[in-house]
């Protein structure tokens, strides 16, 4: 579904990413973990284009990622993404916020758009929601609009850019719990996370990464009981103890 190959990417001096490959299949769960500055973030960016690259290339379900254009923003409609802040539009109602991209990017009809909306926000636990305005939600529930929201566009892919690291400690759970859902349906998921549980419980791979450089490509109960690198050892023991 995802095809990363030799894929770098420098901010000034910075060499962020340093030679990516990568290939996520159809219906599978990664989590990318590292330390800060390890290039996670950056990575996730470069799958929809929210940042281009230097060399290599990304296919998205064996399609080239475009540079610019109309061919881009199609392809891009086909990878949801949720980011640390939740980006909904302050002005327009929680079911308004979902159905904006299917009525203008996937020219879908006004009365389907709010009915797909409606489902979707049920799915994610809050339907009773959906006339309200982003201000008046807690951020777990925010963050569970911004889901809903990816979802409504039909995406081929999800990722998640450290989904819970602006939430209380207490609503973390409640977007997690979606996640974990999504992930048992069959999505395709890339997930930048700190969330360690999650990460076990939930992860069919875990990739760790370190000074821009995929580092480790295993399963979780590989990774968290035997790391083989110094680097995931060294990260592990600050996480877990």
């Amino acid at each position: 579904m995802i095809r990363i190959q030799g894929v770098n990417k420098h901010f000034g001096d910075f060499h962020a990413l340093k030679d990516i490959n990568l290939e996520v299949p159809r219906g599978q769960v990664i989590v990318v973990l590292g330390p800060s500055g390890s290039g996670k973030s950056t990575l996730c960016r470069t799958i929809n284009r929210l940042e281009t690259i230097d060399t290599g290339v990304i296919e998205i379900d064996g399609k080239k990622l475009p540079e610019e254009g109309k061919e881009l923003a199609k392809l891009r409609s086909d990878v949801g993404m949720v980011f640390q802040q939740f980006n909904l539009f302050p002005h327009l109602t929680i079911r308004d916020n979902v159905t904006l991209g299917p009525t203008k990017v996937r020219k879908a009809k006004k009365a389907d758009a709010a009915k797909r909306a409606n489902e979707l926000l049920t799915r994610v636990g809050i339907g009773n929601q959906a006339d309200k305005y982003p201000a008046q939600l807690s951020g777990g529930q925010q963050q569970r609009v911004a889901i809903a929201r990816a979802l409504a566009m039909d995406p081929k892919v999800m990722l998640f850019d450290e989904p819970t690291s602006a939430l209380d400690p207490e609503m973390v759970g409640e977007v997690l719990d979606v996640m974990t859902e999504l992930a048992a349906s069959g999505m395709t998921m890339i997930v930048v996370t700190h969330e360690m549980g999650f990460a076990r419980k939930v992860a069919d791979r875990i990739i760790f990464m370190a000074d821009g450089e995929v580092v480790e490509d295993t399963d979780p109960e590989s990774f968290f009981t035997n790391p083989q690198s110094d680097r995931a050892k060294d990260f592990l023991g600050k996480i877990l103890h």
